[in-house]
């Protein structure tokens, strides 16, 4: 009988959630707000690097589709706010077809390649994916089978400065 590690090795490679999206049509109401009800600070709101770096394909197919981001900081797991800027993306097909609510669970991912070849073995298939400063980002529609769409974070490794 298997135990629970073989099937963490087996399937996303971990078990710990790292983040929850929430899409939103205006992001500076929406860090206020939650900033007031959760009496947390306000984290900077950042945008999403230009098309020429992240390198962003939704649906198989080139987009310039940016967002602004907030992230508030909620212990083990981040909240990540997330306003959908123009073309294409999943972010803005959630808010057209079901409005503001819960976009995604992600989980940090070592071999972004093989989770994806997993996911695709259960049924699932890429939705958008994309490259940001120190890593890259995929999204998996898993919104029938679980309700919610799967993000998987692979952040590339950078050698520490060697000072001794």
């Amino acid at each position: 009988m298997e135990n629970a590690d073989e099937y963490i090795r087996r399937g996303l490679g971990t078990n710990v959630i790292c983040q929850v999206g929430v899409i939103v049509r205006d992001i500076e109401r929406s860090v206020e707000a939650y900033s007031q009800i959760l009496g947390l600070p306000k984290p900077p709101i950042v945008v999403t690097d230009e098309p020429e770096f992240a390198h962003t394909r939704y649906r198989g197919k080139p987009t310039k589709a940016r967002a602004k981001l907030a992230f508030f900081a909620m212990g083990q797991v981040s909240l990540e706010l997330i306003e959908p800027v123009g073309s294409p993306s999943t972010w803005q097909e959630f808010l057209d077809e079901r409005g503001e609510g819960v976009h995604h669970i992600a989980f940090i991912v070592k071999d972004t390649d093989q989770v994806v070849q997993y996911l695709e073995g259960q049924g699932l298939e890429v939705v958008q994916r994309g490259d940001y400063t120190g890593g890259r980002y995929t999204y998996v529609d898993s919104a029938s089978a679980l309700g919610v769409v799967l993000e998987l974070l692979e952040n590339f490794e950078t050698q520490p400065d060697k000072a001794d």
